[in-house]
């Protein structure tokens, strides 16, 4: 009797994880949310808003913080005044990325990832190089979307 529990118990066990597996593809999830944090350098990159628009949650409760100290950003309209504010004082914006690592929730609605970057560009015509950024974040799927949440961009001392 307590083999037959116990074979009982594991076959639930299993079926509930491969339930889990089942309802979404963490492969397929993963390379959208990369897709989405690509788009946000892309629009940095291009100084496309619109295109940033589609990256954020268009919310009161989305946040990021920049790397400057001050930088503490709440809601959807006081990150686009600073990305605004960005897209006109900087050119010739270069970011690359690497060591990208995503995680999603066991239920498949929310991510977090990080990555170090490196951002390039010109500020009144000089040029600005960070190296090593650190660039964490969390995304939720909205109406099937990846959208981010929450931004943190810190620099190495």
């Amino acid at each position: 009797m307590k083999k037959l529990l116990i074979i009982l118990s594991l076959l639930i066990c299993c079926n509930a994880l491969l339930a889990q597996q089942d309802r979404f593809n963490i492969s397929e999830e993963k390379a959208k949310i990369l897709r989405v944090i690509e788009n946000y350098i892309v629009a940095n990159e291009t100084q496309n808003i619109k295109l940033m628009e589609e990256v954020w949650a268009i919310h009161d409760n989305i946040e990021a913080f920049g790397t400057a100290a001050s930088e503490r950003l709440q809601g959807w309209e006081a990150l686009k005044r600073v990305f605004v504010h960005q897209f006109n004082t900087f050119t010739d914006t270069y970011i690359s990325a690497r060591d990208q690592i995503v995680n999603i929730d066991d239920a498949g609605n929310v991510a977090w990832f990080s990555q170090m970057i490196n951002y390039n560009f010109l500020l009144e015509g000089t040029p600005k190089r960070f190296e090593g950024v650190r660039h964490t974040g969390v995304l939720k799927k909205i109406d099937g979307q990846w959208k981010m949440m929450q931004m943190h961009l810190s620099m190495p001392h």
